[in-house]
Parts: C-alpha cells; sequence; structure tokens
C-alpha cells in the first residue's frame, strides 16, 4: 500500500479512537448535561464499538472472508510462484475462492471446514492472470490467462500512478497556469475510460480531470473544465491532452463546505432536539463467530468483501409452528452498479461507470460515523481488504448493525362490538438493520439489508454526496442558457448538474426450502362479465405462469400489466397444499432509456429488463461480467440469460435491479440530501398463518422511564 493510503487509513483509526474514547469518558459538556434537571434519567449497558485485533483470528465459517494470516500466505506463495518470481506481479483481487455450494449446505457448526482457497486476480506484463491458492496444500492449483475482453479492477496503485504522470506533465502543467489555478490548488480524479469501439481497444487507459480546491474542501463544485488526460496505465505514459474548455471559468468557492464546524449561518429551521432509541437490557440481536448473526426469529452471515461491499449468506428463518430454521437466501448482495452521465461532450461521453468492476463497493468504503451513519448501541464490523502488493489491511467499522424502531406498525386491528365493548390490538414494528456505504468519488451510496420479524427482507438503497458537475459560462439561465444543449440544468453560479442514470443490480441466490426452486409471474388479468352474469363489467383475475427457461424470467416491469414474481420451491407444500414461496416485490424503480446498441448499454446489458433469473452457477455472479474494465459487454447478466437454460424446479438465482433518473437541482447543491428506493422479498405461502401473531405488545412498565424532569 502506497504510503498515502497508510497515512490515511492511520488518520480514520485515530478519529476511531478519539470517537471510542470520547464515548467512555464523558466530556465536560456531557457531565455539565448528566447534572441538568432536564437531562434523561436512564441509562444503557449497551457497547458501541467492538475492536478486534486481525492477527491472530481464524475462521470458523465456511463462507467466512480471508484472514489476516490467510492473506499474508497467499502472498507468499504467490511470490515464490515461478511465473511471478522474477516479477512484481500487481494484485487486483483477492477474495475467499467458496467451497461448493453442496459442501457449504452440509457443513453444520463443530465440522470440520472444508479447504479453504483463495481466487487471485494479478496482472503481470499486461495480462491478466487467475488463479486460486489451496492454503490447506500451500499451493497454486489453478492458473490461466484472462483472454476475454476488460481488465480487472483498479487498483490504488494504478491511481495514483496516473495522478503522478499527469501532474508532472509540462504540457498539463501549462494548461492549469494558463486558466489562473495554482498547481498547489489542483486536485485531481481518476475516471474509469469505458469502451467505445476498436479506437480503445488492447491498452489499459484511464481519464483525469481536475479541479480547484483553493478555499474549499469541497473540490468537486468547482471544475477546470475542458481538461481531459488519458493515461495509459501500464506505459505508465499520457496517451492525449484533451484542452477545450479555456474560457469557462471556474465556479465560486463560497458556500461550498459542507462541514458542520465550518457553517457560519445558523440553521434556517428550529434545532430538532436530540433522539436516540434506549435500549437498558441490550440489543436483541447477537453475532458469533464474528459473522453469525442472530435476531429473534433470523439467523445468517455476515461480511464485507472489497468487490460487492456487503454480502448476506445463509439466510434462515425460524418457523413460527415448527420452530425449525428454514432456508431462504444462499446469497445476496449488489452484483453492480451502473452509472450512465447523458452528455455526448469530448469530456463527458466516457462517464458511464460499473462501479462494482471498476472500483469495488467495499474498496470505497470508509468508517462508518456513530450517531450519524449508524445510532447507538450498532455493533461495528470491519473488512479486511487487500492492497496492490498482496498486504492485507483493514478498513474499520465499515459495516453496522442495529435495531430500528421509528414507531411504525407490525400489524394491528381494532373492532367496535355492537354492545360498545372494544378490541384494540397492535404491535410494534422492531426491525434489524445491516448497513453499509461506499464513496465512490463524488457520491455515496447507501446499502441497507433490513430484516423483519415477519419474514420480510426490505433491500434499500439511498444516494447522497457531491454532484458530479460541469463548467459553464453561464451564471444565471438569462443569460442565454440552455439546458438542452449543456447536458442538464444550472444548479449553481458557473456549474451544471450533468443529466444521469443509476442503476444497482443485486444478486439473489434463493433457496427457498432448499436448492430447486421455480420462478412464477403471477399476472393480474381483466376478465369482462358476461351479460346478465353480474352487475359488474369487468374485474381482475390472477394467472399463473411458471417460466420453463431463463427467457421466459426476462422481466419488464410495466404499470398497465401487473404482475407478482415469486420464487417458490414446488416440493415444500404448505397445509392447504400451497407452494412455499417469497415474492419480490418492486418499489420506485427506473429503466434505460439508451439504445441496447450503444457502447455503455452494450455493456450495460444487464439492465436492459428489472428482472431475471438464471441458472444457478458459481462463476457467474459479476453482472457486468468478471473483467468489467474496459469491457465489451460480453460476459454479462444478458449474454449469460440467452443461453436460455431450463429453470423450473432447478437451483436459480433472481436478479433485480434498483433504477434512479437524477435531473439535478439547486437542492442537490452543494451536497446532495439522501434519494433512497427499495424492493422487498416478502413470504407468499412460506408460513402456514401470520408468523408474528404471538409476538407480544409493548407494555409500559417494560420500558425505561426517559423523559425530562421538566417538561413544557
Amino acid at each position: 500500500m502506497e504510503k498515502s493510503s497508510i497515512l490515511r487509513f492511520t488518520f480514520i483509526f485515530a478519529i476511531i479512537c478519539f470517537i471510542f474514547v470520547r464515548s467512555v469518558y464523558p466530556s465536560s459538556k456531557s457531565e455539565f448535561l448528566a447534572s441538568s434537571p432536564c437531562f434523561p434519567r436512564c441509562t444503557s449497558k449497551n457497547r458501541i464499538h467492538k475492536f478486534t485485533d486481525h492477527r491472530h483470528t481464524t475462521p470458523l465459517h465456511p463462507l467466512d472472508p480471508l484472514t489476516v494470516q490467510e492473506i499474508n500466505k497467499v502472498r507468499a506463495i504467490l511470490s515464490s510462484y515461478a511465473p511471478f518470481a522474477s516479477s512484481f506481479a500487481t494484485i487486483h483481487s483477492l477474495s475467499l475462492d467458496e467451497p461448493d455450494k453442496t459442501q457449504a449446505l452440509a457443513w453444520s457448526k463443530g465440522d470440520p471446514l472444508p479447504p479453504r482457497k483463495a481466487f487471485a486476480i494479478v496482472s503481470l506484463n499486461a495480462q491478466s492472470h487467475m488463479l486460486t491458492v489451496d492454503l490447506n496444500l500451500g499451493q497454486v492449483i489453478h492458473h490461466t490467462i484472462h483472454s476475454g475482453s476488460g481488465y480487472p479492477p483498479l487498483t490504488m496503485d494504478d491511481q495514483s500512478a496516473a495522478l503522478q504522470v499527469t501532474l508532472a506533465d509540462a504540457d498539463f502543467q501549462k494548461s492549469i497556469t494558463e486558466r489562473g489555478v495554482k498547481l498547489s490548488d489542483v486536485t485531481c480524479v481518476t475516471l474509469a475510460a469505458g469502451w467505445y469501439g476498436p479506437d480503445e481497444e488492447n491498452r489499459r487507459v484511464i481519464k483525469v480531470q481536475c479541479f480547484s480546491s483553493e478555499g474549499t474542501p469541497n473540490f468537486y463544485t468547482r471544475p477546470i473544465a475542458g481538461l481531459t488526460v488519458t493515461v495509459d496505465l501500464d506505459q505508465k505514459k499520457i496517451v492525449k491532452i484533451s484542452n477545450t474548455g479555456r474560457g469557462i471559468p471556474i465556479a465560486k468557492r463560497s458556500d461550498t463546505d459542507y462541514r458542520y464546524t465550518t457553517q457560519v449561518k445558523s440553521p434556517e429551521m428550529k434545532p430538532l432536539k436530540p433522539i436516540s432509541i434506549e435500549q437498558p437490557e441490550g440489543p436483541s440481536f447477537v453475532v458469533e463467530d464474528g459473522h453469525m448473526v442472530k435476531w429473534a426469529n433470523w439467523v445468517f452471515h455476515l461480511k464485507a468483501d472489497q468487490r460487492a461491499g456487503m454480502v448476506i449468506s445463509r439466510a434462515m428463518v425460524q418457523d413460527s409452528e415448527s420452530g425449525e430454521l428454514r432456508s431462504v437466501m444462499y446469497k445476496g448482495f449488489c452484483s453492480e452498479l451502473f452509472v450512465p452521465y447523458m452528455d455526448p461532450d469530448e469530456h463527458w461521453y466516457f462517464k458511464t461507470y460499473l462501479d462494482g468492476g471498476e472500483y469495488g463497493l467495499g474498496a470505497t468504503s470508509l468508517s462508518l460515523v456513530p450517531l450519524n451513519d449508524c445510532p447507538r448501541h450498532s455493533y461495528y464490523m470491519d473488512g479486511i481488504f487487500v492492497a496492490a502488493d498482496g498486504k492485507p489491511f483493514v478498513q474499520p467499522n465499515v459495516i453496522c448493525l442495529f435495531e430500528s424502531y421509528s414507531g411504525d406498525i407490525s400489524w394491528r386491528h381494532s373492532n367496535r362490538q355492537i354492545n360498545g365493548s372494544e378490541i384494540r390490538e397492535a404491535r410494534p414494528k422492531v426491525t434489524l438493520v445491516a448497513r453499509m456505504t461506499a464513496s465512490v468519488g463524488n457520491y455515496d451510496y447507501i446499502f441497507d439489508w433490513e430484516f423483519q420479524t415477519d419474514g420480510l427482507i426490505r433491500i434499500k438503497v439511498g444516494l447522497s454526496g457531491i454532484l458530479l458537475l460541469k463548467g459553464t459560462p453561464h451564471e444565471n439561465i438569462h443569460q442565454g442558457f440552455d439546458d438542452d444543449i449543456s447536458g442538464g440544468p444550472l444548479v449553481s453560479e458557473n456549474v451544471i448538474g450533468v443529466v444521469h442514470d443509476h442503476f444497482i443490480t443485486f444478486h439473489l441466490d434463493m433457496d427457498i426450502d432448499g436448492v430447486n426452486n421455480s420462478f412464477v409471474e403471477v399476472n393480474l388479468e381483466k376478465q369482462r362479465t358476461s351479460k346478465g352474469q353480474s352487475p359488474r363489467k369487468s374485474y381482475l383475475k390472477a394467472k399463473r405462469h411458471i417460466a420453463k427457461t431463463e427467457k421466459d424470467a426476462q422481466i419488464k416491469l410495466n404499470l398497465y400489466h401487473p404482475s407478482e414474481f415469486h420464487v417458490i420451491n414446488p416440493s415444500s407444500r404448505s397445509r392447504l397444499g400451497n407452494p412455499a414461496g417469497y415474492k419480490l416485490v418492486p418499489g420506485a424503480t427506473a429503466a434505460s432509456l439508451l439504445d441496447h446498441d450503444d457502447p455503455p448499454q452494450i455493456r450495460g446489458a444487464f439492465t436492459n429488463n428489472q428482472i431475471w433469473t438464471t441458472l444457478y452457477n458459481r462463476s457467474e455472479q459479476w453482472a457486468g461480467g468478471l473483467f468489467a474494465y474496459q469491457s465489451k459487454g460480453d460476459d454479462t447478466l444478458a449474454v449469460w440469460s440467452e443461453r436460455n437454460r431450463p429453470i423450473e424446479n432447478k437451483d436459480v438465482v433472481l436478479w433485480y435491479t434498483i433504477g434512479f433518473h437524477h435531473i439535478p437541482c439547486q437542492e442537490d447543491f452543494p451536497v446532495m440530501p439522501t434519494v433512497s428506493s427499495s424492493f422487498d422479498l416478502k413470504p407468499v405461502n412460506f408460513f402456514q398463518s401470520n408468523p408474528i401473531l404471538r409476538a407480544a405488545p409493548n407494555f409500559q412498565e417494560d420500558l425505561p422511564v426517559c423523559h425530562p424532569t421538566t417538561s413544557r
């Protein structure tokens, strides 16, 4: 890892330690408040942080991520491996090579672990090598060289090298100073180049664009417009400098700093009083063996992944009648994140990112901010990741677990009898949330997996951060500004918020009571009544269609052709004979409107449908392909689905895409309020009846007395 990265991680760790100390040892302000008559009279036994010495941890579950010791062992094995012994090889990806699904499903706690293996993608002499390392044998057991299109994810070394080459170039320096910007005020970013035909093949390149950070840490709001540097990553040299924006001024720096400590204006609203959930008896969930989460009627495996971000595995829910743990999902994670910008300009057309496969959602995660990213009493989990030199590093507190209660109702019914008596029954909805964020350049993504006691899983994605802005000479729309030709609307003086999309595709390996499942589309069809049949003229009828092949399960959502989408186990039946299942319930979403022959849409063809179902194949995990960087789209979910394999009563994988069309506005500047969407995985005939019928209500005597001693 380069020196700057080490310093950054050291700084972050120091901040976390400081926050921990302040939480354990109250400040003078806290002590003052504690003696105040208005301080809440309640305390909590709950922990906030859990620090782990990862130097000595060992895997305890077949799906546990590689440990620090295992990563070091892989590095030693590869260093002595003949093809790499004499030349430095760059590690682009290193993760657990998971055991066969049958092995993982057959394993029980106390059994010996299946052989531990690692999968590495290594580059040497402009070739991408794929290697499987058997940690038990201490040797490479499989080695192939990638022959298709695309390259592995960028490393921090790749990006640092591109910046160094750019900043050291005399022509680049001249272009900066000619615009009146000091080189010391320049901040540059590395942007994935995409793929746009034969002219951009056979070399691994990256684009560099720059900003002025003078007077603000929010450099994204001050683009140096019309300046793009193309760098060959393997040759470490500049291929091209395009400098066409000399007449475009740099936007103002005032009112761009979003940090709380720098705000000079008071909030334009009455400040909110502190709010928190108290848990005087501690949380209801436990984390066993580092990664196994148990809460209410749920059990699942949770880990951080350098590419996917957060991975949920072996999700099981307890049957409300028999008490047995029943399988719901083998593995779920964000498979790819596609962000195409809608400006054909020379400096913008290539901005069509595959953030997962190009940068990594775990690799771009930073430590969560206690009390703000995650509430009090959260449990934090670290990520063990790998640098380009093969050395492990710990990214602390990248996942948090917490129980959530916002006053929602789990179920209720009230009834007034004729004799005047009343029945009033209600239950509070408390859920368990696993959260991770990814800061991919200017954007921040918030990923939530929310587990509910009724068996429902809600997957939610939030978008925040900074707009990627385009410089313009215009300060307002009265100066001849035309957003039809500018790429988007004016969001502040001299900057345009370019229209763009976000598509987040999830891999959902559903195993409803076992691996043999089917995908069912339940269509609501309008029926006309016959003459004299009824006073009604029309009604709706549900018709079920079981998908036989993968093409049968390619779904475009349509409000005027409503359907439900079930994954069922034909062999697992309720007492009424209905097959046990879960249904995917879409939330607000968007479809890609790009032409299918447009190069970015060829690479992002997994967004051509919102729902897909494919036959399980352990090599088909990444919707944009294993080698997504500069790929031609020849190894995507869309390609796999066209094989049209049979999927009825098979081990199948469900895929769903959340979509956002983003037309920026002034409220998105200088930092965006979070916008979010979600979808549900909901039981359908999975339980015999309401699984939380016997859940206990809240009673006043069970709750802590937590109120000011004086109130208004």
